[in-house]
C-alpha cells in the first residue's frame, strides 16, 4: 500500500504541473520533456512519474530502442491536454511530470536490471505510480520486480506481437523475448490473470505457446481481434476488474505499416486506430503502472512510430 504521509503531502502541494502553453511557447521550442511537462525528479511530489529507460541490451534483432525515450519526448510536443473521447484532462486529474531517465549500464543487463528495480522502488515508495518509456522489452522484468515489492503479484495486460516466454537466448536467461516467463517463474505475476493481446506471426515451434497454456494465460490474437473487435476482449477485462493490473505495450503489436520503427516487426498487426481503441478500453481497471517499449527510431519513417507512441503514452495516462 502507498504511504499516507506521501499522499497527505501531495494534497497540500502547489497546483498540478501542466504542459507548456503552445499558444505562448511554440511546440518546436524549449527543452524536450514528455508532453512538455516540467522535469520534476522528486517522486514525492507526483502521482504519476513519466520515466525514460534508455536500454536496449536485450534486443535480439534490430537495435535502437535506447533512443526511444528521447524521440517519444520530441514527438509528444504535439499532445494537447483534453481527451474528447474519454472526457478527461489527465494533467488536471493527477500530478504528472517528466521524472527523467533512469541510470542504466549499457554494458551489463544484470546490473541494469538491478538499477531499474532499485530506482523504481524509490519512486513507488514515495507514493507515485510509474509510466515508463523504453528501451526494449527486457526492462519489463526489473519493472515488475519493483511493482511486486509494492503491490505483490499483479495481473498483466500485454499488448504485443510476441508472447515473450522464451527460455533464453544464446545462453543468457534474459532478453526482450523472456521477461514474461521470468516474471512468472519469480512469482511476480498471477498466471491466471495474464492477458496477451495482439500475438501473431511465425514461431519456432508449436511448443512456443506451451508455457502460457500451462500457466493459464488468456490470449487474443491479432487475427481474432480483427474478426471480432472489442467483444473479443471484454470478458477478459472483467476478470481483471478486482485486482491490481500492470499494462505493458510493445509497439510491435501495431502493424509495421503504422509503426515501422521497432526491433522485431511482424506483419498483420493492429492499426493505430485499433490500438488507441484498445488502450481507451482499459478505463476503469486498477492500473498500478505501465510501460511502452520497443520504439526504435533508427528504423522509423518520418517519426510516425514515435508519434504513435507519444499518443499511446498520453492515452495510458488518461486511463490510469
Amino acid at each position: 500500500m502507498r504511504r499516507t504521509s506521501s499522499r497527505s503531502a501531495k494534497k497540500s502541494s502547489p497546483p498540478k504541473p501542466q504542459p507548456v502553453d503552445a499558444l505562448v511557447h511554440p511546440r518546436f521550442s524549449g527543452i524536450a520533456t514528455f508532453m512538455r511537462l516540467p522535469h520534476i525528479p522528486r517522486a514525492e511530489e507526483l502521482d504519476i512519474a513519466l520515466i525514460g529507460i534508455p536500454y536496449d541490451g536485450g534486443t535480439t534483432y534490430r537495435p535502437g530502442p535506447r533512443f526511444g525515450p528521447r524521440h517519444v519526448r520530441d514527438q509528444s510536443a504535439i499532445i494537447r491536454p483534453w481527451n474528447p473521447v474519454l472526457n478527461v484532462n489527465p494533467f488536471e486529474k493527477h500530478r504528472i511530470a517528466d521524472y527523467g531517465d533512469l541510470s542504466i549500464n549499457p554494458l551489463s543487463i544484470d546490473d541494469t536490471f538491478r538499477r531499474i528495480t532499485s530506482q523504481l522502488a524509490e519512486v513507488l515508495r514515495a507514493g507515485a505510480r510509474t509510466a515508463c518509456v523504453g528501451g526494449d522489452h527486457s526492462i519489463l522484468l526489473p519493472i515488475l520486480r519493483s511493482i511486486h515489492q509494492q503491490f505483490g503479484p499483479v495481473g498483466l495486460i500485454q499488448f504485443d506481437a510476441h508472447n515473450d516466454t522464451w527460455g533464453g537466448y544464446f545462453g543468457s536467461p534474459h532478453s526482450h523475448g523472456t521477461p514474461v516467463r521470468r516474471a512468472i517463474e519469480e512469482g511476480l505475476l498471477a498466471g491466471n490473470d495474464v492477458l496477451q493481446i495482439g500475438l501473431r506471426g511465425q514461431v519456432y515451434s508449436k511448443d512456443d505457446f506451451e508455457f502460457g497454456n500451462q500457466h493459464g494465460f488468456r490470449v487474443v490474437t491479432s487475427g481474432e481481434f480483427h474478426r471480432r473487435g472489442l467483444p473479443a476482449i471484454d470478458r477478459h477485462f472483467k476478470r481483471l476488474e478486482r485486482r491490481p493490473v500492470y499494462v505493458t505495450l510493445d509497439i510491435d503489436v501495431v502493424d509495421p505499416a503504422f509503426a515501422p520503427g521497432t526491433g522485431t516487426p511482424q506483419v498483420g498487426g493492429l492499426s493505430s486506430a485499433q490500438i488507441l481503441e484498445l488502450v481507451r478500453s482499459l478505463r476503469g481497471l486498477n492500473i498500478v503502472g505501465c510501460d511502452l517499449v520497443e520504439v526504435s527510431p533508427p528504423y522509423d519513417t518520418g517519426e510516425i512510430t514515435s508519434l504513435l507512441a507519444a499518443n499511446l503514452l498520453y492515452e495510458l495516462l488518461c486511463v490510469m
